[in-house]
């Protein structure tokens, strides 16, 4: 049953969500079992490229392999394809067996897979603008940068899941008040911001360092590759409705600092990365 109400503390939604079977696309359940028939043709690099775009499926997989003792491992393994590396192709096909699908938990819930749809939209949009300046900067962490990209609202991706009803409620009050942040209207509606949920959820499941402090919008001194993915999320929200938001001249300012261009050649790029008409979400809503 999805919760109703909030729970009482930032520790009871951990242990709650720490605990949730995460669902994933219905096409990346697919395509799943598509590698699973061709398991003898299969490597890490082509499981890796099939999910690049399920932030859902990419969190399971780093979550799995985060679980393996550390006597197995002595880096943590910060994207999918080094996730499977890890753990072997015929170990990877039995930890994932049949999936539950997003699109089977919310079959009923119409509104609830319009929040979904359009933050994974969102997600897809700020990986791959992350990915485009991380390769314009040549950062060795470009892979990582993506996946933390990806993985940046994972906590709301699975709030929708979990508590679809009080994520509605968060959008109604954000529509009805233009100024209104998100992170004030988490808390009045959850009693937690999303963020802590998520970097608390990254600890329990003690996935990479680096992909956690990627993800932390709250580091006082940003580095370079940190501020990648905090601009790509920054202006992949911006850019939801079309290129006249009003923030995003200052994003665009931000950017051409960061990768030292101008800032008419910054706009440039963007609308390059973002030209290329955008992966769909693999979803069937």
């Amino acid at each position: 049953m999805p919760l109703q109400r909030p729970l009482h503390s930032l520790e009871a939604w951990v242990r709650h969500f720490a605990a949730l079977e995460v669902p994933v696309l219905a096409a990346s359940a697919e395509q799943l079992e598509h590698l699973r028939a061709n398991e003898d043709d299969v490597d890490a690099h082509r499981i890796g490229d099939t999910f690049a775009n399920d932030p859902l499926m990419t969190l399971k997989v780093l979550r799995a392999a985060a679980a393996l003792g550390r006597e197995r491992r002595s880096n943590d393994a910060e994207t999918v394809t080094a996730a499977v590396v890890l753990m072997g192709i015929t170990p990877f096909f039995r930890t994932f067996g049949n999936q539950t699908t997003l699109e089977s938990v919310l079959a009923d819930q119409p509104d609830a897979r319009d929040g979904v749809e359009a933050l994974l939209k969102r997600s897809e949009r700020a990986a791959q603008l992350a990915l485009g300046f991380a390769a314009h900067r040549m950062d060795p962490d470009a892979p990582v940068i993506h996946g933390a990209a990806l993985l940046h609202d994972f906590a709301e991706l699975l709030l929708w899941c979990e508590a679809p009803g009080l994520a509605l409620e968060i959008q109604r009050r954000q529509a009805a008040d233009s100024t209104l942040r998100s992170s004030r209207a988490q808390k009045d509606v959850l009693g937690i911001e999303l963020t802590d949920l998520q970097q608390a959820l990254m600890q329990a499941w003690h996935l990479p360092r680096l992909l956690a402090h990627f993800s932390d919008d709250k580091t006082r001194q940003p580095d370079a590759s940190e501020l990648c993915v905090l601009y790509a999320t920054r202006i992949a929200r911006h850019v939801t409705h079309g290129w006249d938001n009003a923030g995003l001249p200052d994003d665009v300012r931000d950017l051409s600092s960061l990768l030292n261009l101008s800032e008419p050649a910054t706009l440039r790029l963007l609308h390059d990365i973002l030209s290329d008409p955008l992966p769909p979400a693999n979803t069937g809503f």
